[in-house]
């Protein structure tokens, strides 16, 4: 689960901890970013985005429950491209098409930070949201391992099953399944708690913060698969 074999494939290349762990760090840091500089709204996490809209709906206040459904749409339609990119139908278009996904997300992070907060924060949200998607939609494996990159409730579960089969159960599989869930608790908490110190610091432009790990993450991944050629 550390380290692909010589010949992986950029999806293989994906599926490592390493690589898991800042992508987690990085959705932690952006939820906690647009919580507080774009309007209360988790640009990653739909549940809160759901929960707030209902809220919103009950108290009638229409104008704030749409804030939220936007980014919930344009999360479904990331989840979409996702499943489309993954079905190999862009590989004859797009040689590497998750090294492009990151690079692109990089460049629209960069952007946003120019972004003012007295612009309509959807303008920022929307595309943060979609991003995130197809980003979970692309990367959501270490190894057989599932987990999920935008969130820690699904990883804080399996955390917990894992770690009552690796104690009762004495399975050594189990025990190492729950120490890397537990690493990446602590990656998307870690992200979080950067992002709410560098939103404070910052505001807009913290966002550029999480730009930089990404790059270094793309970086980090093209070296790696250089590496093992």
């Amino acid at each position: 689960m550390g380290a692909p074999t010589p010949g992986a494939t950029d999806f293989d290349r994906a599926r490592t901890l390493w690589f898991a762990l800042l992508l987690t760090l990085t959705n932690g840091f952006m939820d906690a970013h647009t919580f507080l500089v774009r309007g209360g709204v988790f640009a990653n996490v739909q549940t809160g985005n759901v929960i707030f809209f209902a809220i919103d709906v009950s108290g009638r206040q229409v104008h704030a429950a749409l804030a939220h459904v936007w980014p919930i749409l344009a999360f479904m339609v990331g989840i979409a491209l996702a499943a489309h990119i993954k079905s190999g139908r862009v590989d004859h278009v797009v040689a590497y098409p998750l090294r492009w996904t990151m690079t692109v997300q990089v460049a629209a992070l960069v952007v946003i930070g120019f972004v003012p907060v007295t612009v309509a924060h959807t303008y920022v949200t929307v595309p943060i949201a979609f991003l995130a998607a197809v980003q979970m939609g692309l990367f959501r494996n270490i190894g057989d391992l599932a987990y999920l990159p935008v969130a820690t409730t699904g990883n804080l579960m399996r955390f917990i099953e894992s770690g009552y089969d690796g104690v009762v159960e004495r399975s050594a599989q189990a025990r190492r399944a729950s120490g890397i869930y537990g690493a990446l608790i602590v990656a998307f908490a870690g992200g979080a708690l950067m992002g709410a110190f560098a939103s404070r610091m910052w505001g807009a432009h913290a966002i550029w913060v999480a730009a930089g790990v990404l790059a270094a993450t793309l970086v980090l991944f093209i070296v790696d698969e250089r590496v093992l050629r």
